[in-house]
């Protein structure tokens, strides 16, 4: 491991890759503590940390923001308003023919549906910063905005476009890491969010009670006991085995030999779980421009904690895990590809049959996978309502499974890289 890691750094254009992705990441946390121009910054502060405390959907927003939204800082909106874009464009996708076609269309298309998730970014982005506005000026803050001399109306505007700014940068900073550093920036972002607070989780753990040292241990016992497992079903596979026809090309003997189709237990990878969360997310969002409003504010903490999140959580997942396999894999096009290649699974006609089978094949395989991380998800929120500790809310199923699954996908595009360089990979074999 520790000379797979050496040797990406002994390729120029992977070393110039990861300090690239390590630089805007940097970036990206100074500006999580930038706090908005016009607001009382430690008195905001404050208020909110107290809110946190009672409040599961202001402590579900917080914690997407890498804790950005409690210091109101210019990264306040966080990465969410681009995934909530991405998740309607996906959709959007299967429901709109023209846009489908648009995605298949290669690099071409693949931009357009790029400018049109930034477009419906900013749209978002802009709701929810007026949303947010609502937030910090309503009772449940009193936040005194009065005493900076200045119209009202310019320091709302201030702050609104700042915040609208803040998540615009997000957004490019998230697709430069994708294009021209190493991993998937959304993801990337998100699992810099989700460790900036572990040392804070950590002491809150070992603080909170007589106990606290011990049990602090026991749950990163339990954390480090689980990891092996998640990675086991991320890079677990279904290999189908496909075997290709002899051709004669004049003298020479084409062909015939057999190789596997491989279908991953868990296609989606982490995306499911993103997804799922970014939904779950959405009425904390929605909430936040009603802060009066008694029944939405506990619908929103229903469904960011407790039994309903765990249902929710639980049925999302598992529909997003289907739906984005559906999306990445299309067993018609793969049975095409077979066909024009001479290739055929044996025992299994060419064709329409073909395609059956390796969808088949996919949906039996993809139901276990989701709902091992359906449980991995909700089990630890479980625990965390009977035992109110911090580490596990913290560092919960969600955030242990996002950060081994981006993990795990940035490292093997590293060792892709390594491969084509001829250097000894990161994993051993």
């Amino acid at each position: 491991m520790l000379k797979g890691i050496a040797n990406a750094f002994h390729v120029k254009e992977l070393r110039d890759k990861i300090l690239l992705t390590i630089g805007i990441l940097v970036i990206y946390r100074i500006g999580a503590y930038l706090p908005v121009p016009g607001i009382p910054f430690q008195g905001m502060l404050n208020q909110f940390q107290t809110a946190l405390d009672d409040q599961s959907a202001l402590a579900l927003l917080n914690l997407f923001s890498g804790g950005a939204l409690a210091r109101v800082s210019v990264f306040a909106l966080g990465i969410m308003p681009y995934i909530t874009a991405q998740i309607i464009m996906q959709m959007l996708q299967a429901v709109i023919p023209s846009l489908g076609e648009m995605a298949k269309e290669g690099d071409a298309g693949q931009r357009k549906i790029t400018q049109y998730t930034r477009y419906v970014t900013v749209g978002l982005a802009l709701l929810n910063a007026i949303g947010y506005l609502f937030l910090f000026k309503s009772d449940a803050y009193g936040i005194d905005f009065s005493a900076i001399a200045a119209p009202a109306w310019l320091l709302d505007t201030m702050v609104v476009l700042t915040m609208l700014a803040g998540a615009m940068i997000i957004m490019w900073l998230g697709e430069v890491i994708t294009q021209r550093g190493v991993g998937n920036g959304m993801s990337l972002i998100i699992f810099a969010n989700i460790m900036s607070g572990l040392p804070t989780a950590i002491f809150s753990s070992v603080s909170s009670s007589e106990n606290g040292v011990v049990m602090t241990v026991l749950v990163i016992l339990v954390i480090l006991a689980v990891i092996p497992f998640i990675i086991y079903i991320e890079r677990g596979q279904r290999r189908i085995p496909v075997s290709y026809a002899k051709r004669v090309s004049g003298r020479r003997v084409m062909g015939g030999q057999s190789t596997y189709l491989p279908v991953k237990v868990s296609t989606a990878g982490v995306i499911p779980i993103i997804f799922a969360s970014a939904i779950l997310y959405f009425p904390a969002q929605i909430a936040v421009f009603f802060p009066t409003v008694g029944w939405m504010q506990v619908f929103a903490n229903a469904v960011s904690a407790g039994w309903l999140n765990w249902v929710l959580s639980v049925v999302l997942i598992v529909v997003f895990a289907y739906f984005y396999t559906s999306m990445v894999f299309n067993p018609e096009e793969t049975a095409d590809q077979l066909r024009k290649q001479g290739g055929y699974i044996p025992g299994v006609r060419p064709g329409a049959t073909t395609a059956a089978y390796i969808k088949s094949v996919l949906d039996h395989i993809t139901l276990p996978g989701a709902i091992f991380l359906a449980l991995i998800a909700v089990v630890p929120s479980i625990l965390f309502t009977f035992t109110s500790n911090t580490l596990i809310q913290a560092f919960g199923g969600t955030s242990i499974l996002i950060m081994v699954g981006v993990a795990l996908d940035t490292l093997t595009q590293v060792q892709s890289q390594l491969e084509t360089h001829n250097y000894e990979g990161l994993f051993i074999r």
